[in-house]
């Protein structure tokens, strides 16, 4: 959720003149996302505070037909207390209070989320308008949101018709993403792109773009259920017209790379993007978040190894 000082981003006009004139160089983007997790390394007690301040911002979640109320019960209880007690007071943390950034469920499952995180401060996020496809009538998919939000969501993680993107449609995508926006109210709205089903980069960019003109909070790579999910190629080019837009219109839109991203090296890797390209404005859970289900477990397994010099088996690091 995005603090009191941060002005939530309003949309502005659809300008099909500056969505049209976006290109990307793909060749540059690919090498630059190539070199730029060679050429800094995080080491020791440094990469211990990051991957730290990465907890902060991950939307932990649970996406799949097995879910239960149970299921989220322990899910939110380890959002609650993400690191293990023994770690927590061999890093000198307790102060720091961490947990996680949001805990994502389905709608059904939104209820449940917030009473198992009632008082702890942490957003529930709804994923909703058809996802992951985002095929279902379009008036059902309006619906779906006004339901999430009356359940209490405190984000609404939106699927985008992808269809409007490929025939390049740039009205219907910005008029669809304005009405979503309404549809969300007060509710913070992340616009999922489902990158891996855009083509080409210059299309993410222009996507990127018409999103953020539409009101967007956060623009976000994908569902997670693609085949192709978060690539640092693909967040180059959705971070750069995150920074060309605040650049235009003064207001900062947070970004969030999901699917496929599951170790402390990742994570890393993400983090040193977002501080080279966007500056550390952007390093903090009101403008980034990471969309994963087992990155903790690996963030947790790391720092465990920061303590004692030893890799502890993932099991005892349980997500509950």
């Amino acid at each position: 959720m995005a603090s009191n000082t941060l002005k939530r981003n309003p949309g502005i006009p659809l300008d099909l003149g500056w969505v049209r004139a976006t290109t990307v160089n793909r060749s540059a983007t690919q090498r630059r996302a190539a070199t730029m997790v060679t050429r800094r390394s995080v080491k020791k007690d440094w990469q211990a505070a990051w991957l730290l301040r990465a907890i902060t911002m991950i939307d932990l979640t649970t996406l799949a037909g097995d879910d239960t109320p149970g299921k989220v019960t322990r899910l939110c209880a380890k959002a609650r207390m993400p690191l293990r007690q023994d770690l927590i007071d061999a890093l000198e943390v307790e102060s720091l209070n961490i947990t996680v950034g949001a805990v994502c469920v389905y709608h059904q499952r939104v209820k449940d989320a917030i009473a198992a995180l009632r008082g702890s401060g942490i957003p529930v996020a709804a994923v909703s308008t058809g996802f992951p496809a985002g095929l279902n009538p379009y008036a059902q998919r309006i619906e779906e949101i006004h339901q999430s939000v009356e359940a209490g969501a405190d984000e609404i993680d939106i699927v985008i018709s992808r269809e409007h993107v490929l025939r390049a449609n740039w009205a219907a995508l910005y008029d669809e993403v304005c009405e979503m926006r309404r549809a969300c109210g007060d509710a913070h709205m992340k616009a999922i792109l489902a990158t891996g089903e855009l083509g080409p980069l210059w299309q993410v960019a222009r996507a990127s773009k018409v999103c953020m003109m539409a009101g967007a909070d956060f623009i976000k790579t994908s569902t997670g259920k693609e085949s192709v999910n978060a690539t640092l190629e693909v967040g180059l080019t959705m971070v750069r017209e995150i920074r060309a837009y605040q650049r235009m219109t003064g207001y900062k839109v947070g970004f969030k790379p999901a699917g496929g991203i599951r170790s402390a090296k990742d994570a890393l890797n993400w983090l040193i993007l977002i501080k080279e390209e966007l500056g550390d404005d952007w390093l903090r859970s009101q403008l980034f978040r990471f969309g994963a289900s087992g990155l903790l477990t690996d963030i947790e397994r790391q720092l465990a190894h920061h303590v004692s010099g030893r890799y502890a088996a993932s099991h005892h690091m349980p997500m509950a």
